[in-house]
């Protein structure tokens, strides 16, 4: 990425916030984040946690990762982005399971942190909110919930695609200190299985079908600049057929599984070995590790916790 970039509103896609640091000959360099807190001796950069509760799993992987006291959340404007898309109940599989949200939401509320919960939803987002269960389970847990009206996307610049070189992006996600990238791992007919990077969809405008043509290059042409700070994918309900959307609980296998990690190329890595595929087919994992946003193989960071 160019540090000429363009800012808009405030937002500058190169300032990663604490994520940033200085190389030896004093000039700023860009770092990613799992590679700096690597540099910070954190236990681990990505986590595997199989078994307990989904908040007991979120627990052992944020404590596992360094605790969440690294990002110094007091004060600050927290993004949680959970996969939102789908009329859809839990059990169905389709979204991220409400329980996670809500432990999520919480562990950043009781850190005094200003939270906010949305998504651009394919079917209607009243329903999908509703239905799916995470609207009033976020805002119980002290979130502000909201729908995503068309005038707050903003044309971002894209310096670096291949193909596209701006995209709208929703401004609550572009001016938050910390965005948790909150998805569920399933299967999806197009794409073969969707993770985190398919998940920050939901953040995009425009018109996102035009993305499916050509769809590795140009998902990774506009999640370049917007990369989230942490990634906690849900691997609770799995959708292992029909996806994205499901509908029948048998197509659903219950993993009781959650990943984290800092870089999010490494966590949907890992997502794809859970969910039996090679990631290194996935085209757009392997476009992304292309382009340096993150690895598919397992980090020397890496722990897996099973709970009792």
């Amino acid at each position: 990425m160019r540090r000429d970039q363009k800012k808009l509103d405030g937002f500058d896609p190169m300032n990663r916030r604490r994520f940033l640091t200085m190389s030896a000959a004093g000039a700023a360099t860009l770092m990613l984040p799992w590679r700096l807190y690597a540099e910070e001796s954190t236990p681990a950069t990505l986590v595997l946690i199989r078994g307990g509760t989904p908040e007991e799993a979120l627990q052992t992987a944020l404590n596992a990762l360094g605790g969440i006291s690294q990002f110094a959340p007091a004060g600050k404007k927290i993004v949680v982005k959970p996969n939102i898309g789908w009329d859809r109940t839990p059990a169905q599989g389709a979204d991220t399971n409400p329980e996670l949200v809500a432990a999520t939401v919480r562990t950043f509320v009781k850190a005094k942190a200003e939270v906010a919960v949305f998504d651009n939803t394919c079917n209607a987002a009243q329903r999908c909110y509703r239905r799916s269960g995470i609207e009033e389970a976020a805002r119980n847990a002290g979130a502000k919930v909201s729908f995503m009206p068309e005038i707050l996307f903003q044309d971002i610049d894209l310096p670096d695609g291949v193909v596209l070189k701006k995209w709208p992006i929703y401004r609550d996600y572009l001016k938050a200190d910390l965005r948790v990238n909150l998805p569920i791992l399933k299967h999806h007919s197009m794409a073969g299985v969707t993770m985190g990077l398919k998940n920050l969809m939901g953040v995009m405008g425009g018109n996102r079908g035009s993305i499916h043509k050509g769809f590795d290059q140009k998902l990774i042409d506009i999640v370049t600049p917007i990369l989230p700070e942490l990634t906690i994918l849900d691997a609770h309900r799995v959708l292992l057929r029909n996806g994205p959307q499901g509908g029948n609980p048998d197509d659903v296998k219950i993993m009781n599984s959650l990943i984290a990690g800092f870089d999010p190329v490494a966590v949907d890595a890992e997502g794809a070995r859970l969910f039996g595929r090679n990631p290194r087919e996935l085209g757009y994992l392997a476009e992304a590790e292309r382009r340096g946003l993150g690895k598919i193989e397992r980090p020397e960071g890496f722990k897996e916790i099973t709970l009792g």
